[in-house]
Parts: C-alpha cells; structure tokens; sequence
C-alpha cells in the first residue's frame, strides 16, 4: 500500500496556503537539570491542549502533536547498545534523530543509501539505523494510511570536530537531504523527512492526537529519557490538509497563529539567496538552496529562515528579533538604542507579521514571544523549584499554589526566555539592550541611511495638465464614480469611504464588462480568529515606513547595511517622485523604464512590452542603478499603457526568479492607481514605492471646480488623500 499523504497541487487546492493555528507550551528546569519529570510534565501540558488540536473524521487520526527534548544521552548510550552493538562518540560529535522513510522497501532503502552518500560526502559517518518502537494500535485509518516507516538515525564526526561546526555540517546534511531525496517524490507519494538531527535536541512527533503521542513513542516512556527542557505542540491546520511531516515542533520552534505576509516573505528570501554568502560555509552555501523548502507550512517557512539565521552565526534571540520585531517605531518609552537595533534589522529583513506565539529553542536557550499585535495568547509560571511553565492557555499542569514564584503573560512584541547556561531567565529589557550594545546601530544609521530629506529638489514639479486632465482620466478608465465617491471624500476627510449593503456587481472574472487587473484580486484575509485592526485603537503597532533599495547580504551584520532610501509611506507625491528621478547621492541612481507601446502593436504590444521593461530592469542592475521608475507618462492617443499592476509583477517576479529582486528597489509611476486596493495590490505584488499623479490631478481639478474646498492647496489635499 502507498504512503498516503496530502494532495499535492490540483484545481483550487495549492499546499503553500497551508497555515496553522495551534496549542504550544513548554516546561523546562531554569537550571537546567535533567529528569523524567520534565517528560512526565510535558505530557500532561499536551493533554490539557487536545482541544488546541484537531481530529479527522475517524476521531483517531489527529492533525498533528509532538515534543522537542534534549538529546537524552544516556537513554541513547543504552539503545544504541542493545539494538545495534555499538557505541557513541563523546558528547558534541554525534548527532541522532528522527527520520520518516517510505513504506515500500525498496524505496526505502534507496532512500537511505542517498542519505548515507550525503552524509559521507560531508566527511560525516553514519554510525547506524535503528528501527523506532512504535505502537500504532490507537491510531486512525486516516493517519494510519499516511504514518511513514520511522528510523532513528544516529551521524558522528571526528572526535575533534568542534560542535558548532559540526552542527553547520548536519545543517548541510539536511538541506542537501531535502533537496535531492525529498525533491525526487513520485505520483506513489513516498517521501523522506527528517524531523531533526542535531548534537543537542530531538523531536518525536507525528499525525497524532496529543493523547496518542506518548502511547505511540515508547521511547518517551522511558524512565532513562531524561532532560532539562521540553516543547510540546498540538497542532490544528486551518482550512489545510493534515500530514506527518507538518505536524510540530520543527526542529527549533513551534507556532500558534499564522504568518499572514507568507508569500512576500518567502519570494524575499528566494531573491536573497543571489547574494548569500557566509565564510562559515563557503562554497557550501548554494548547498542550502532553497532557503525555504516547497511543500511546507507557513510554521515551516518560518522555521527554514530561522534555521539559517542560527547556522550562519547569529544568536537564536536576535535571530527571532529579526524575524518579528517589537512595535518599536511609536514607542515612546523605548530606548534609543533599542529603536535603532531595530531600525537596522528593519533595514535588513521585513518582517513576518500574523497573529503569532511563537516559542523557540536550540537547547542552550528557551523562551517565547508574541507578535507585534499579541493576538495570540502566552501565559508562564515560575516556580520555587526552578522550574518554568509556558503555554498558549493557562490550567495546562497542576502546580500547587505554595509552590508559585511568579506568573504573567507574554506582551506583544516581548520577549520571554530561559538561559541555561546562565540558570536564569533574562529579562526582554536586558536581552535586547545587550544585543543592542554589540554594534553601534545609531552611529551607523546616522552616517549610511538615505531619506528623501537627503535628496535635492531640482526642477519644476509636475502639476495639473488641466487641459488634458479630462482625456487622460477617460484614458485610464476613471468613472464619474471614482471622482465623486472615491477621491473626493478621501481627500476632504483623509479617510477612505464606506459603503454598506454590499456590492451587487459581479465578480471581474464573470463580468462581461472591461475591468482594472486590480478588480480581478481580493485581499487574503486571516484565516483564524482575529479581530479586524482599528487603525486608531492600534496605531503604535502601525507604520507604514520602510526601507527600499539594494541590500546587502543578510549573513553578514554592517554599517552597508542600512544604506537603503527610507520612504515614510508607500504613496509618493510628484515633488518625492522629481526627487528619486533626479538623485545622485552616495552612488544611488534610478532609470526610468517606459511602460507603454505603440497602439498600432495591438495585442502582441502587450507580451513584448513586459518582456522588454523586465529585461531593462535586470539590465539596470548590471549596470548600477539602485531604483527603476516603471512610468506610464507617456501614454497617449498613440501609446497604450500597460496595466501598472502587470508591469510591476512582471518585473518583480523576473527578478525573483534571477535572485536579483534584492538588488533593487521599483517605484510606479502611473495614472491608473487611485483607490487604496490599488496601491495595496501594487505593493503585494512588488511596488516599493507609487506615485499616483493622475489621482492627484483628478483632485486638484476636483478643488479647482468648486466640488473641494478651494481653500485647501496642492499639498494640503494631497496629505488629506494620503492620509
């Protein structure tokens, strides 16, 4: 019988929308002393979570549950004796872990043999396969039909071999195992995971109920099985298929909520991957290609990009600040150093926003934290014996009162984590002013960062064509509509308008009249729970700033780093766009890429012209330009514009594919954008930067004509309209 898996892309159904909404704690002794206990303790947290977790249709077959512990040394020391004769290195040079394997055997096999060619060809030894006790007996059909043949697979290095290094090269090991082994599945759906494999931590999980976990690892029954830290998960796939290998811990953190700018981020670190490199793996570094392995959760994601922070040198906290930043650009309290670490990172990485509690380990460290929203719940003790409890809920482990040091919630952007070496926790505050204080991120923002402030105004700025305003907006297709209920209200109150009763108009993809690309695309909303944002009530976690332009490679930590061009907001006016235009500042340049073809081309214009405004912009970086303006200036009665929103897609994705996106920034000049699904598609689609001066002459025409207050001038408007 085949291995039975998820179904992989067919009609609507494609796997990298797969999100999670889960339960997730973790227990941990501060001192980092190791019992059974801990297991013992972790199990009952889970089991206080199955309602976190959900359940097929057989009631058996759960979605996911699983446990991240220590490498249980002296338990391995004894199964590897008993079951295969041999006997481990020293502690740091050998690695064991959890690996999922066809059912068939030949398959299986083969995929073994590549396994063990990967691991010798990383001058590593495989020191042996050892069959994992298992009882599947409780199990559903449903996840009986997809459960692997699961090995415990146990890799040493030389006895000299430093940790760290050692971990770099497992790291290799299984990037390299992803690619050419789990890349190669066939229409049977076999496929080969590794859970972890790693000198200091290990996951047992499956698609299982929380309940089921321990009954169907003996292993974790084991009264030798001890360790000083346990993460548990129980999983619920939102509106996605269950599997074996979704199921958490990853192998350095476990999620609750969801990553709601997934795509975005995983196209980022698709186009970073041109200008990756690292000392520390050298011509090793195209092995570990493709950062974020396809076919995985938005959790996955996550877990790939972080997994490649840690290995490439940095700390698993800042690696974590990176990834989702605190709040920090309207908090008044922070300090400046704090502002400016963060500023920097921003500079370096967007971030991965989603209602989130995202716990997090690599064995040495253990700890916690919320999104910038805390839209997902945390709640820890800390008790008189050192020991730390966290989890998504309260009530997940009876601890009596006496015995209670401290108890709180985590809060939005914070940081909550357990230092072993150190046998303390560390507070948010001081975590991140010591991470603050490693490097002079001020100094460094003052003397590299670029703001239109810096630019020069040179030349007349463009204002209203007021005898062509008319033609232009019939061109761009403006209706009576878009004037009176869109542009104007936004520009008299600064608010976008409301409508109510719905909207009775068909669906661009069944309209048998011409409409904008932008009506063919509707917003992905969250997929669990969360409330709508109020842009008022939540306007010290709002900002629309950021940092457009070449970066440099994210592996590496300089002062080059923030040389990026600062927008304060996506939406530019005509006097910022002259700017960028016109810069020469600190070796920046843009070219303008014209958008637009010969009517007489007809429909052939169209392919051509996005071919050619792709290829120019490729060429803009060979020959050192940091921005391309893609403008529509020129359409006319004899040129025809290509859809904004055509053009800057095409020309992000081209750059993506060539891993070059990074090493530029696109800015959209064009008169097409007027609504705020406009410039949000653009974005989403690739857009830095927008500058919509049709829109603008609509409103100043609308001033001009006695249908705006005259008293407001060109800026005031165009403020109220940004707004």
């Amino acid at each position: 019988m085949a291995l039975q898996t998820r179904p992989k892309q067919q009609g609507l159904y494609d796997p990298q929308y797969e999100h999670d909404a889960c339960g997730v704690g973790f227990v941990a002794h501060i001192k980092g002393e190791k019992s059974h206990r801990i297991l013992q303790n972790a199990r009952e947290i889970l089991v206080n979570m199955t309602h976190r977790g959900a359940v097929g249709s057989d009631e058996n077959s759960g979605d996911g549950a699983g446990i991240l512990t220590a490498l249980p040394h002296a338990f391995l020391e004894k199964v590897l004796a008993r079951d295969l004769g041999a006997k481990l290195p020293p502690r740091g040079t050998f690695s064991a872990g959890l690996v999922f394997l066809p059912q068939d055997d030949a398959e299986r096999a083969a995929c073994m043999r590549q396994f063990e060619g990967i691991v010798q060809r990383e001058a590593l030894t495989v020191l042996g396969w050892r069959d994992l006790p298992r009882d599947n007996s409780m199990i559903g059909p449903t996840a009986r039909a997809g459960e692997p043949v699961i090995k415990q697979v146990f890799v040493a290095g030389s006895e000299t071999i430093e940790e760290t290094v050692f971990e770099r090269k497992l790291y290799v090991v299984r990037k390299s195992a992803a690619r050419e082994i789990r890349g190669q599945e066939n229409d049977s759906k076999e496929f080969f995971y590794i859970c972890s494999l790693s000198t200091r931590v290990i996951v047992y999980k499956g698609m299982l109920m929380p309940e089921q976990l321990f009954a169907y690892y003996p292993d974790l029954r084991d009264p030798d099985y001890v360790s000083h830290l346990a993460m548990v998960h129980s999983r619920f796939s939102t509106n996605t298929f269950p599997s074996w290998d979704r199921a958490q811990p990853l192998r350095f953190m476990s999620h609750n909520g969801e990553i709601n700018t997934l795509q975005g981020n995983i196209n980022k670190m698709r186009a970073r991957e041109g200008t990756l490199s690292s000392e520390l793996f050298g011509s090793d570094i195209s092995k570990l290609f493709p950062v974020v392995e396809p076919d995985t959760s938005d959790s996955g994601t996550f877990d790939n990009v972080l997994e490649l922070l840690l290995m490439s040198g940095r700390e698993l906290p800042e690696a974590v600040m990176m990834m989702v930043p605190e709040a920090w650009q309207k908090h008044r309290s922070m300090p400046k150093e704090g502002k400016a670490v963060y500023e920097f990172m921003s500079a370096m990485m967007e971030p991965w926003d989603g209602p989130a509690s995202i716990s997090f380990t690599d064995g040495r460290v253990i700890g916690a934290l919320l999104d910038r929203n805390g839209l997902r719940p945390s709640r820890y003790y800390v008790t008189h014996d050192d020991m730390v409890i966290m989890a998504s809920e309260v009530g997940v482990l009876d601890i009596p009162a006496e015995n209670i040091r401290a108890k709180g919630r985590l809060r939005p952007g914070r940081m909550f984590l357990v230092d072993f070496e150190k046998g303390r926790i560390v507070g948010d505050e001081k975590l991140k002013n010591g991470i603050a204080a490693r490097r002079p991120y001020r100094k460094w923002l003052q003397q590299e960062k670029i703001t239109l402030g810096d630019l020069p105004q040179s030349g007349d700025v463009p204002g209203l064509e007021g005898t062509t305003v008319r033609e232009r907006l019939r061109m761009f297709g403006y209706t009576v509509e878009h004037l009176n209920m869109i542009l104007k209200p936004m520009a008299e109150t600064g608010k976008e308008p409301l409508g109510s009763m719905g909207n009775d108009t068909p669906l661009a993809v069944l309209s048998q009249k011409p409409r904008l690309l932008y009506d063919y695309f509707k917003q992905l909303f969250a997929q669990v729970t969360n409330p709508p944002i109020d842009s008022i009530r939540e306007d010290i976690i709002m900002d629309l700033s950021a940092f457009i332009g070449p970066e440099q490679n994210l592996l590496q930590t300089t002062a080059r780093h923030c040389r990026r061009l600062q927008l304060p907001r996506p939406v530019i006016t005509n006097g910022e766009l002259l700017k960028l235009q016109r810069m020469d500042f600190r070796g920046w340049k843009a070219r303008v890429i014209d958008i637009t073809y010969p009517a007489a081309d007809h429909e052939t214009g169209l392919r051509q012209t996005l071919d050619r405004v792709s290829r120019q912009s490729e060429q803009a970086i060979s020959d050192g330009f940091s921005l391309v303006i893609l403008s529509d200036r020129n359409a006319g009665p004899d040129r025809v514009a290509v859809g904004a929103l055509a053009a800057t897609g095409a020309v992000h994705h081209h750059l993506v594919r060539c891993a070059k996106r990074t090493q530029i920034g696109i800015v959209v000049e064009s008169g097409e954008p007027r609504e705020v699904h406009h410039f949000c598609t653009l974005v989403g689609y690739g857009a830095d930067a927008v500058n919509p001066y049709l829109a603008y002459e609509a409103i100043w025409s609308l001033r001009d004509s006695g249908d705006i207050d005259s008293g407001f001038s060109d800026d005031e408007v165009v403020t109220r309209y940004h707004e």
